[in-house]
C-alpha cells in the first residue's frame, strides 16, 4: 500500500506539471503523419513600448521641399528674372509640396498643361476629366519649362516689367494672365511666400535684404541671420542699438541662430 501511494502521488506531480505547462508547448505536425512536441517561445510584443515616430507633417514636407527646390528656383530666377519666391510657391501650391498625384507621375510641379508640347504626357483629372499635362524626366525639367512656358507667352509679358522684389504684384499678375481660374490663387501664393519667408530667396538672388509686405502695405524689412552675425554686429548695419533689435523681436538674451529671421523694425 505505501508504494502504491507513493506512486499516485508521484503521478498527480506529473500530471499537475504537465497541466501548467500546456501554455509553453504545441504540437506540430512531422512528415509522415508522426507528431511532434516543441517548446513554443514566448514573445513580447514591444509595439507599446516603443513610442511611434511622430507623424510627418504638412510643414514637415513643406520644408523639405523648400529646402530641395529652393536653388533651382534661385537658379531660374538668375536666368529667367522669375522672383524665385513665385517659382517655389506655386511648386509648393500645385505640386502639394512634391507629393501630388500629377507630380508622382510626371515630375510635374506646376500643373502645365500639353499646349503643343511633344515630349512625354499623362492624362489626369483637372478642370475636366482626363486632361493632358506634361511630362518630364526629371523635376528640374519642370522647374526650367515654367521659366520658358512664361517668357515666351506674351500675355505674361507685363508680369517682366514688375520689380523683382514685388511678389504681391506677380502673384496678382499670374491669375489676371489666366495661369490659373482660382480666383484665390494670388492669396495662396502670397499666404505660402509670407509664412514660409520665400522672399528671402529672392533677396540673396538680388543681393537685397528681404521685404515682406504687411496688410496696409507698408514694409516690414527683416534680416536673416548669417554665420558670423550678433546682435551687435546685425544692430550696428542697420543703425539700432542692441536694445532696440532685442525689444523688436522680444529677444531676452543675446543668443541668436543661424537662419533665425529678425525684424529691423517695430
Amino acid at each position: 500500500m505505501r508504494l502504491s501511494y507513493k506512486f499516485f502521488t508521484l503521478l498527480l506531480v506529473l500530471f499537475a506539471f504537465s497541466c501548467g505547462s500546456k501554455k509553453k508547448v504545441a504540437e506540430r505536425k512531422k512528415a509522415g503523419g508522426n507528431t511532434e512536441v516543441v517548446q513554443k517561445k514566448e514573445t513580447i510584443s514591444t509595439r507599446d513600448k516603443t513610442p511611434n515616430s511622430a507623424p510627418v507633417t504638412y510643414v514637415d514636407k513643406v520644408a523639405a521641399y523648400i529646402a530641395e527646390f529652393a536653388p533651382i528656383a534661385q537658379e531660374e530666377m538668375a536666368l529667367y528674372k522669375i522672383p524665385a519666391s513665385i517659382t517655389l510657391a506655386q511648386g509648393i501650391l500645385e505640386s502639394g509640396a512634391g507629393e501630388g498625384e500629377l507630380t508622382r507621375r510626371a515630375n510635374n510641379h506646376f500643373g502645365i498643361k500639353c499646349h503643343g508640347w511633344k515630349g512625354g504626357t499623362v492624362y489626369h483629372d483637372d478642370d475636366r476629366s482626363q486632361e493632358c499635362f506634361r511630362k518630364y524626366n526629371d523635376p528640374k525639367y519642370s522647374y526650367r519649362d515654367h521659366s520658358l512656358f512664361l517668357t515666351e507667352r506674351k500675355r505674361y509679358a507685363a508680369l517682366f516689367e514688375l520689380d523683382i522684389n514685388d511678389y504681391k504684384g506677380w502673384a496678382r499678375g499670374l491669375r489676371a494672365a489666366g495661369y490659373a481660374t482660382d480666383r484665390k490663387y494670388p492669396d495662396k501664393l502670397i499666404s505660402l511666400i509670407e509664412r514660409y519667408h520665400l522672399y528671402r530667396y529672392d533677396g540673396e538672388v538680388t543681393g537685397t535684404e528681404p521685404v515682406a509686405y504687411n496688410e496696409n502695405r507698408t514694409t516690414t524689412r527683416q534680416h536673416v541671420v548669417q554665420q558670423g552675425d550678433t546682435l551687435y554686429s546685425i544692430a550696428k548695419r542697420y543703425k539700432l542699438t542692441v536694445e532696440q533689435l532685442k525689444e523688436f523681436n522680444n529677444l531676452s538674451g543675446n543668443n541668436i541662430g543661424i537662419g533665425q529671421t529678425l525684424y529691423i523694425t517695430p
